[in-house]
């Protein structure tokens, strides 16, 4: 598929054909659910904890005689159903991470570029370079542009003027060619990928 290319201040730079095995998919839902899934379960942090009976901190005293009370026999108040008590089979700490074929993962990020593509979302730049890297300079690019929550990929570098000038601006995410993935490509509303981005793209996922 073919596809123009323009400058950061909107001005044009001629055409680029992307892939049509990377770009111009039918986007499968199952395919971008089962990678997110995976990418936010690795993410997962998987600190929750709770005491359980042998970790509180209590009186092992026993509560009260064993016979003659007409009440339930009990030997600690560290018991799940006494306030203060342990907690039965909570939360411990562990990964939430699984396994995902490389090839689905590849598949996945396809289906990604390719959805951002087919809904028209998908913008390919010249390059990252401003005369004046500055933040004022790089907000005014992206509000003539029209973009709002976006995500620029450059290639196997970030352009590091840009990304020191972009990275008070609200909306605006920056990541190298390798940081490409499902997720951050899906949660925002526009994806622009400069050409080297798009080079780069296109021999990892060859």
């Amino acid at each position: 598929m073919k596809l123009d290319v323009i400058k950061l201040d909107s001005g044009a730079a001629g055409s680029i054909e992307l892939a049509d095995d990377i770009f111009g998919l039918e986007p499968r839902g199952d395919i971008l659910q089962r990678v997110v899934r995976w990418q936010r379960a690795k993410a997962q942090a998987g600190t929750h904890s709770v005491l359980g009976k042998s970790e509180v901190s209590y009186s092992t005293k026993k509560i009260y005689r064993q016979k003659g009370t007409g009440g339930a026999r009990h030997g600690s108040k560290k018991a799940p159903i006494f306030r203060h008590g342990g907690v039965y089979k909570g939360p411990t700490p562990r990964s939430h991470a699984f396994d995902l074929p490389k090839k689905v993962r590849a598949l996945g990020l396809r289906h990604a570029l390719s959805a951002k593509a087919t809904a028209g979302e998908l913008v390919i730049v010249e390059d990252l370079n401003l005369a004046d890297a500055k933040t004022a300079a790089v907000a005014k690019a992206v509000k003539e542009n029209g973009w709002k929550r976006v995500l620029v990929i450059d290639g196997a570098e970030v352009n590091e003027g840009f990304a020191r000038a972009a990275r008070n601006i609200e909306g605006v995410d920056i990541l190298p060619s390798m940081g490409a993935n499902v997720y951050d490509i899906l949660k925002r509303d526009t994806l622009v990928i400069t050409r080297a981005g798009v080079e780069a793209l296109e021999a990892r996922l060859k």
